[in-house]
């Protein structure tokens, strides 16, 4: 609705480009109540009630324009109530999804490797810390992934302009297995800071390429349907890593065994992306 098919890869970059470096400012304003609490005179239960209320109104303040200045055009009216029409259609989105073959191999796809890309930020400083590694470093580490994600995104948005879309995800998925590889024998900070640094020229081109590319194979007039799965396979795959590496690293007694298995996770999604993407619009 905002942007033309040819430009949506762009738009969804640099979307996700500002949105990085747009969190840093709450970011750096939470290390500051989280890491000096004590010279403040508060307490760390006060810092972290405060650094949550900031983040709620961060989202507050920014959803604003969009509630006063979007309008969404391509969709179906509801027909007659809009909770139990919108169920509705939702359910006939999710029976005739597996006849459309190439967005549902997508889907199936972006359930894996976009897992392994939550699993590893989800992850990241709880692994740092059980190896001992220094909590303001991991933190400011963070920061570091942040603030790379906003030019590494934009570089992708020139990128989208050049290069087949396909392609560009396909790096991503690949960078993010070398990412989960390396991770393996993590030990030392330097190592994490690098860590950092390679997931944030990655993570905001593959989940931006992803929507684009999503957007650009399913029925413009049921946009809001298809992009509900989306988000199920997306944020609702978060736990599957998570579930892994706990079982693994409980039945080994070795965490680092339990991260090997995100790299398998990037592994089917990539060769399940590959098929689809071969794949002609049904």
């Amino acid at each position: 609705d905002v942007t033309t098919p040819e430009r949506m890869d762009a738009v969804s970059t640099k979307g996700y480009a500002w949105g990085y470096i747009g969190s840093v400012i709450p970011f750096l304003i939470s290390l500051v109540f989280v890491l000096l609490y004590d010279k403040i005179g508060i307490t760390m239960h006060t810092a972290m009630i405060i650094t949550f209320l900031l983040n709620a109104a961060w989202w507050i303040l920014f959803t604003l324009p969009l509630l006063r200045g979007y309008r969404q055009k391509s969709s179906i009216k509801p027909e007659r109530h809009i909770i139990s029409d919108s169920f509705a259609r939702l359910g006939h989105t999710l029976s005739s999804v597996k006849d459309h073959r190439k967005i549902f191999i997508f889907l199936l796809s972006f359930f894996f490797y976009i897992d392994g890309v939550y699993t590893i930020i989800d992850m990241a400083t709880a692994y740092g810390a059980s190896l001992g590694l220094d909590t303001t470093g991991l933190l400011l580490a963070l920061l570091l992934t942040q603030v790379v994600a906003f030019p590494a995104s934009l570089i992708f948005a020139v990128l989208s302009k050049k290069k087949d879309t396909a392609k560009l995800i396909k790096i991503c998925i690949i960078a993010y297995f070398l990412i989960a590889c390396f991770a393996v024998q993590l030990d030392q900070l330097w190592e994490f800071w690098f860590l950092a640094f390679c997931v944030g020229c990655f993570q905001g081109g593959i989940q931006a390429l992803s929507r684009s590319y999503f957007a650009k194979i399913i029925p413009e007039e049921r946009s809001g349907e298809y992009f509900g799965l989306f988000d199920i396979c997306g944020k609702g795959a978060s736990f599957l890593g998570l579930l892994v590496v706990g079982i693994v690293t409980q039945a080994t007694g070795n965490q680092s065994f339990g991260v090997t298995c995100i790299s398998i996770l990037f592994l089917l999604g990539f060769f399940l992306f590959a098929k689809a993407s071969r794949m002609e619009n049904d």
